[in-house]
């Protein structure tokens, strides 16, 4: 499994494999990327869906160090990286649920399932998102796996739990979103004062809980 490398700017290199994102490969990006946050050359390394982005010091050759990066990661074995486990208590449906019934439809299933199903695994955090705090998980049954929405909201509010595609998140902040909400949460994702300020992290496994159901 070998990684493409390209330099997206004058002091980055983006590692990528091809799709899909699976839990295997996150964890050999944690552990590729631990390797490559003790090399001299990098300022900076980003974990992503399926890549990791290596941020480099002004003046590095980017040609030779690509080369030293394939090597590391041909070397680099997925680790068991073991988060924090943390639960999630989540208001399905109504007003803040307001996607529920249609993927309950799309799915041909009552809203009961969609949240049995939703609430059944235990995710994982395979990457920290477009948001500070918003944590894309791996794990949702395939059941489930439905298309974003085709006319994105102008605004989602802050706690949404969503289904997008193969994977399900929450939004910490307000902002515009495409994902399909079936649910929020009032669990604190984001503090700015709180060190970490991110409730949740890379490696982490979560648990949706049901708090209530709205109808």
């Amino acid at each position: 499994m070998m990684i493409e490398i390209n330099n997206i700017s004058e002091n980055a290199l983006c590692c990528t494999l091809p799709p899909p994102a699976e839990l295997s490969k996150q964890q050999r990006w944690w552990a590729f990327a631990d390797s490559l946050q003790a090399l001299p050359e990098i300022a900076e390394v980003v974990v992503g869906m399926n890549n990791v982005t290596a941020f480099t010091h002004y003046g590095t050759d980017l040609i030779t160090l690509s080369g030293s990066l394939k090597e590391i990661w041909e070397r680099t074995q997925a680790g068991h990286h073991q988060g924090r486990h943390v639960d999630i208590p989540v208001v399905y449906g109504g007003e803040f649920g307001e996607d529920l019934a249609e993927i309950a439809a799309f799915h041909g299933i009552t809203t009961a399932e969609v949240i049995a199903r939703h609430t059944a695994p235990t995710y994982t955090v395979f990457m920290m998102g477009f948001q500070p705090g918003f944590p894309y998980l791996g794990g949702l049954p395939e059941n489930l796996h439905t298309p974003r929405r085709a006319v994105p909201r102008a605004s989602v509010p802050a706690g949404s739990v969503g289904i997008g595609g193969a994977q399900t998140g929450m939004y910490p902040f307000a902002s515009p979103g495409g994902w399909q909400i079936i649910g929020r949460t009032f669990a604190p994702l984001f503090q700015a004062a709180a060190m970490p300020p991110t409730l949740l992290n890379a490696g982490d496994t979560v648990r949706f809980v049901v708090e209530r159901i709205e109808k």
